[in-house]
């Protein structure tokens, strides 16, 4: 399983890049296997400020549709056009290409509460 060391986690299987004041957000490689194949990324929260725990978005495979969690509360700044037209992008490059949305944080603090890539890979473990 992939976790890379310059991200951090949530429990409910987000990950988080800070870049200056934006954080980028994408689901991690142990959720998007858990998922299977990922055939649509629905986000309509463009433009909203949504706070820590709070739905983004659905992530719709062949056998199931799982909610987009924020890691940290912010304002969702950018959606990950790719997506729209190769949602499959999730499966392939789940840190990379596959990203889903970019927020501006409202609160960096949170960042503090997430898991680093030891602490993710024993809670998947």
């Amino acid at each position: 399983m992939n976790i890379p060391d310059n991200l951090k986690y949530s429990k409910e299987h987000e990950w988080l890049k800070i870049e200056g004041n934006l954080a980028i957000v994408g689901i991690t490689d142990f959720a998007q296997s858990q998922l299977g194949d990922i055939v649509f990324v629905d986000i309509p929260t463009l433009g909203e400020t949504l706070e820590k725990g709070e739905v983004f978005g659905a992530i719709e495979a062949v056998k199931t549709v799982a909610d987009a969690f924020m890691p940290v509360s912010g304002t969702l700044e950018e959606i990950n056009q790719l997506l729209e037209d190769a949602p499959q992008t999730v499966n392939e490059d789940p840190y990379g290409k596959g990203w889903m949305v970019k927020i501006r944080m409202s609160n960096p603090g949170e960042v503090d509460d997430m898991l680093d890539a030891r602490a993710y890979g024993e809670l998947i473990a």
